[in-house]
C-alpha cells in the first residue's frame, strides 16, 4: 500500500462510531448482524474497530436513501 493510501485510512473505536451515526451500540451490532452495517476490524483480542471511510459510507448511504424516499411523496 503507498504511502499516500495509508494516511488516508483511519480507524474509529465504538464509541466515535456511536458519536458519528448517532445509534446505540446494540443498535450498531444489531446492524452488523443483518448486514446492514459494517462489520468491525479486529485491532486486537478485545478491541475492533470501522474504517472512517466504511462509516462515512454508510452515513452517506442513509441520507441518500431518506432523501429519495422522501421525493416520492412530494
Amino acid at each position: 500500500m503507498s504511502d499516500q493510501n495509508q494516511q488516508r485510512l483511519s480507524i474509529l473505536r465504538r464509541k466515535q462510531v456511536e458519536a458519528r451515526t448517532g445509534l446505540a451500540r446494540s443498535t450498531i451490532y444489531h446492524h452488523i448482524q443483518a448486514g446492514t452495517f459494517p462489520r468491525p476490524i479486529p485491532l486486537g483480542p478485545r478491541a475492533v474497530g470501522w474504517l472512517e471511510s466504511d462509516v462515512s459510507n454508510w452515513i452517506a448511504e442513509r441520507v441518500h436513501l431518506a432523501r429519495t424516499n422522501s421525493n416520492r411523496f412530494t
